[in-house]
C-alpha cells in the first residue's frame, strides 16, 4: 500500500483498505494485519485506522471479533448500491429544492424591486464560476444567491422553510461540483434574474425548471444505469 497524504485521511484509508479487499489481497475469512501494522502501511494514526475499520464494518466488508481481531467478511464491491442510494436521495433533494425555488421565483417576478434585481446580479458577480479550489466557499457564495431569490419572494414562511433546508440545499450545490452531476452555468443563473426582472411569473418558472432539468435528467439516467 502507498502512504497517505490527503487531508481526509479516514476516507482515504477506507478506500485504500477497501481496494485491497476487493482486489482479494485478503480473502474472505482472513484476518487483517493489526492496527499498528496498518497504521505503518498507510502512514496514518491508529485512530484513523480504527475509524476506517468502523466504516468498513458498517459497509459489510469487515467484521471484528472480540479478543481476536478484524476479519474480511465480504470482498464484493458494495459501493454501487451505496452510490445509487445517495443519488436517489439527491434526486429527492433536488426535487424539493425545485418546488421551493420555482414558486419563490414566480413570486419574486411579481414583487421584486430594481434594488433586488441589482442585488441578485451583484451576488452572481461575487459567486463567479467554480474553477477548483475551496468548494465550501463557492457553495456559500452560490447559496447566497439562491437565498436572495427566495427572499425576493417576500414570503416569510417560504424563506424560513428554505433556511431550514439550507444544509440540504448546500449538499445539492456541492454535488454539482463533482464529475457526475452537471453544474448549472452562469448563463442559467443570469436567466433566472432576467426572468424575475421581466415581471413574468411564467418566465421565472421556466427559467428555474430549465436550470434544474439537466441535473434531474442526469440523476434519472444514473439511477437507471
Amino acid at each position: 500500500m502507498r502512504a497517505l497524504t490527503k487531508t481526509t485521511l479516514a476516507d482515504t484509508a477506507v478506500e485504500a483498505i477497501r481496494s485491497e479487499i476487493t482486489a482479494r489481497r485478503w480473502l474472505v475469512g482472513e484476518k487483517l494485519p493489526n492496527e499498528a501494522s496498518l497504521s505503518s502501511m498507510l502512514s496514518v494514526s491508529r485512530g484513523t485506522i480504527r475509524e476506517a475499520v468502523r466504516v468498513l464494518v458498517s459497509q459489510g466488508y469487515l467484521e471484528t471479533r472480540q479478543g481476536s481481531g478484524t476479519y474480511v467478511r465480504s470482498n464484493k464491491d458494495v459501493s454501487l448500491p451505496l452510490d445509487m442510494a445517495r443519488r436517489a436521495g439527491l434526486r429527492d433533494q433536488f426535487e424539493a429544492r425545485l418546488a421551493l425555488e420555482v414558486e419563490a421565483a414566480r413570486l419574486a417576478a411579481l414583487r421584486h424591486s430594481s434594488d433586488v434585481v441589482s442585488q441578485l446580479r451583484a451576488l452572481l458577480v461575487a459567486r463567479g464560476n467554480y474553477t477548483g479550489g475551496d468548494k465550501a466557499a463557492f457553495v456559500e457564495r452560490d447559496l447566497a444567491f439562491h437565498r436572495a431569490v427566495v427572499a425576493a419572494s417576500q414570503n416569510r414562511a417560504m424563506i424560513e422553510i428554505y433556511e431550514f433546508f439550507s444544509f440540504s440545499i448546500a449538499e445539492t450545490i456541492e454535488a454539482t461540483l463533482g464529475e457526475d452531476i452537471p453544474e448549472p452555468d452562469m448563463q442559467a443563473h443570469i436567466a433566472i434574474v432576467d426572468a424575475i426582472e421581466s415581471g413574468s411569473p411564467e418566465a421565472a418558472d421556466r427559467a428555474v425548471r430549465h436550470f434544474m432539468a439537466p441535473i434531474v435528467a442526469t440523476l434519472d439516467r444514473l439511477l437507471m444505469s
